[in-house]
């Protein structure tokens, strides 16, 4: 699966009391839509993971996104 990340993507994850808040700007709320458009057309168990590594802001909690029917 390719991945696209539009350039100036910013996103982050938080938990606040048990709640996951992804906050991001525009450029990556756009990538993160396409994300889920990708995942959509694959199939049951296709996810993407995505933490501060490899994606996402420092101090970010890690995220999966996982298509599941």
């Amino acid at each position: 699966m390719v991945i696209h990340w539009e350039e100036g993507a910013c996103i982050s994850v938080r938990v606040e009391n048990g709640v996951a808040v992804i906050s991001a700007n525009g450029t990556g709320l756009s990538s993160l839509a396409g994300i889920m458009k990708t995942l959509a057309k694959g199939g049951i168990g296709d996810h993407v993971h995505l933490d501060e590594l490899n994606s996402l802001e420092d101090g970010s909690a890690e995220l999966i996104i996982e298509k599941n029917g």
